[in-house]
């Protein structure tokens, strides 16, 4: 048990990134840095007790620096697409940079990875926390209204990471948080997800137009490439001919929760038969976005020199519906003035047992 602090590095214009590591009883440990409140690495065992990395990443603050893939950030204040960049709420309308065609993603190019946060730490006996806060001012990326953004990582001995948001704004506001980590449970170095398996628990998914961006459908997933109620092959049918398939490029869609209650419960699982590692993924908000790197290249180079190629990493990023803002048939991501948003995605890692 215990947080180590190290110096990763600097930025381009001088200042100290400082990394922290939080490592329980167990052996497991989780690495975050202070710019972007970034999570870094998931060092966790096979069934041999063998520990890799399971996350995606950079040796370099340079490389998170020109963090493109969004490796381990923190992303907000509205992660996803926002067509034209554009929502209204009360009569106003805000307008965001465009940096994804005519879309808005990840609230625009003035991401939060690329700012240094502030940083608390506690230990207790059988977790450790680090906790990164941030300022986000009246006006930032286009939003309105000053936010105080807390962002909790906490790491138990059942080797479960926590990540715990907080968000209060002085206006009203939209507010869409979630972590974009890259997972590999074979280890961030194998370069292949395709034999990995994923289970979603729901029944259905939000269907995307050309941009990527919900058309306002529910659909089922039964009898489509969409369906990972039971354990599926990643790479089964991510080539399939399934139009949302086509569409994305691979899967890079919203499934919408099965019995979605506002309270935390299990969303997602992968597992690796090779190591017998196992991630299961809980959140107490109504979507995840199962993406699968599909935008990922070999010119991307990451941790001890290797390199990043399509598909060698996915993602689940716990979230309200894409575009939720201006969909009034989704749950609303809006919160009023003063109202702290808070919210809970739990990342737990174990070994499947013969």
């Amino acid at each position: 048990m215990g947080i180590k602090t190290t110096e990763f590095g600097k930025t381009k214009d001088g200042k100290i990134v400082n990394l922290y590591t939080l490592t329980n009883k167990n052996g497991v440990s989780a690495s975050f840095i202070d710019l972007g409140g970034t999570w870094v690495s998931m060092m966790v065992p096979d069934k041999d007790g063998k520990f890799e990395d399971v996350c995606l990443g950079y040796d370099t603050v340079a490389g998170y620096e020109n963090n493109i893939p969004h490796f381990g950030s923190i992303i907000g204040r509205y992660a996803n697409r926002i067509p034209e960049g554009k929502f209204t709420i009360d009569g106003k309308e805000f307008q965001l940079a465009l940096n994804n065609g005519n879309n808005a993603l990840h609230s625009g190019p003035d991401y939060w990875h690329d700012r240094i946060w502030e940083v608390g730490t506690f230990e207790d006996e059988d977790r450790d926390m680090i906790t990164f806060m941030l300022i986000s001012p009246d006006g930032d990326q286009g939003f309105g209204g000053e936010a105080r953004v807390n962002v909790s990582y906490v790491l138990s001995d059942d080797n479960s990471l926590t990540i715990g948001y907080s968000f209060v704004c002085d206006k009203k506001t939209a507010v869409n948080l979630t972590n974009h980590a890259y997972f590999n449970l074979a280890g961030q170095d194998s370069k292949n997800i395709y034999d990995q398996e994923v289970m979603i628990l729901a029944d259905s998914f939000l269907p995307c137009d050309e941009n990527s961006v919900p058309t306002g459908e529910i659909r089922k997933v039964e009898n489509t490439a969409m369906d990972f109620r039971k354990y599926k092959k990643i790479g089964k049918e991510i080539d399939s001919d399934y139009d949302a398939v086509i569409q994305g490029g691979g899967y890079d869609h919203n499934w919408v929760i099965k019995d979605y209650n506002g309270e935390l419960r299990l969303a997602a699982k992968a597992k690796d038969e090779n190591s017998k590692r196992v991630m299961e993924v809980y959140t107490d908000l109504p979507g995840v976005q199962f993406y699968t790197g599909n935008y990922l290249t070999e010119e991307i180079v990451g941790k001890r020199g290797v390199t990043y190629p399509k598909r060698s990493g996915y993602c689940f990023e716990t979230q309200f519906f894409p575009n939720a803002v201006n969909m009034p048939e989704f749950i609303q991501p809006v919160v009023d003035e003063l109202e702290e948003f808070i919210s809970e995605t739990v990342y737990k890692f174990s070994v499947e047992r013969d």
